[in-house]
């Protein structure tokens, strides 16, 4: 009687598997939570019928798992994935932590299917997401960061040496708390920004406050990045920008609406960034920032002119 060949461990079958497209993907829902069927095919793949089938995959390999809400007004929303826990394993494994918990991804997915501001959740990822189709398709442009909201939600981490250190004092309260972060790249340029994800759902005085805050950060800190306004109309943006007007502020607020991306068929890296007390629209790349942590560490950017900045 033969001998039985041992099972390979599926962490291992998994990993043999796995491509660096694969990599990127378990790496973004480990950070962001959940991604939708076409969010994904947007940034990673060629077609969806592709993304279809490799998910299929990775699903089998208990990489990912992935659930489907339904809609108010009946039927169901697309496939929405998130990691299963080989999926955390795999990621663990690939940054040097710790074995992840055990029934990890059980409570993350179930955290996710109960999560009232989804919606929210995943058109902050939408921004992102749309960024990362924009550079699929054009060379000399790259989403070379994209942090989540949590990132910044430990005491200190808005603190840079020279700053206020009552920034790590009063820790998160009084100090923005934003949907996202990230770097741009474009043409040898780069531009590090914050993101501000808006349903429409919330009293503008909420978006107020959290211009107020970044305003607080901005004067007690050696850096300042813009900080973009993705809102759902023209309206809204038009009351937000009425309503910030007469604050003075030194932080940079850009604006742009779902309304014009969608009619433009416009990426936020196109010129859809509407500056608070300035005429035209401007490209993400040319949003002014002041961080000498970030030119150090993106070598290739060319810092935006001072008089360009005071224009």
């Amino acid at each position: 009687m033969g001998k039985h060949l041992p099972t390979a461990d599926p962490l291992l079958r998994l990993q043999a598997s796995i491509t660096a497209r694969d990599d990127r993907l378990l790496d973004w829902l480990y950070d962001h939570g959940v991604l939708t069927t076409d969010q994904i095919a947007a940034a990673l793949f060629p077609s969806l019928d592709f993304t279809q089938r490799r998910l299929r995959r990775l699903t089998a390999l208990r990489a990912v798992d992935r659930f489907r809400p339904n809609k108010a007004d009946g039927g169901s929303h697309p496939y929405h994935y998130v990691l299963d826990q080989l999926g955390y394993d795999h990621v663990h494994a690939q940054r040097g932590l710790g074995r992840p918990r055990r029934d990890q991804a059980r409570r993350r997915k179930q955290s996710l299917t109960s999560r009232p501001d989804l919606p929210h959740l995943l058109g902050g990822n939408q921004v992102f997401i749309d960024l990362a189709a924009h550079a699929r398709t054009h060379p000399d442009t790259e989403l070379v960061r994209w942090q989540p909201a949590s990132a910044y939600h430990e005491p200190g981490t808005l603190y840079r040496e020279g700053g206020d250190p009552q920034i790590i004092v009063a820790g998160a309260i009084g100090f923005p708390r934003p949907d996202g972060a990230g770097v741009w790249t474009e043409d040898g340029r780069s531009v590090p920004f914050f993101l501000e994800y808006d349903t429409g759902l919330e009293h503008l005085h909420v978006l107020i406050d959290k211009v107020i805050k970044y305003e607080r950060l901005y004067t007690m800190s050696t850096w300042a990045w813009p900080v973009l306004f993705h809102l759902p109309s023209a309206r809204r943006e038009a009351n937000l920008h009425h309503r910030i007007a007469g604050i003075g502020l030194e932080t940079v607020v850009a604006t742009t609406t779902a309304d014009l991306r969608g009619a433009l068929g416009a990426s936020p890296a196109h010129q859809v960034w509407q500056l608070v007390d300035r005429s035209g629209r401007h490209r993400l790349i040319d949003l002014p920032y002041t961080d000498t942590r970030h030119d150090k560490e993106f070598l290739t950017h060319t810092a935006p002119d001072q008089e360009d900045r005071a224009a």
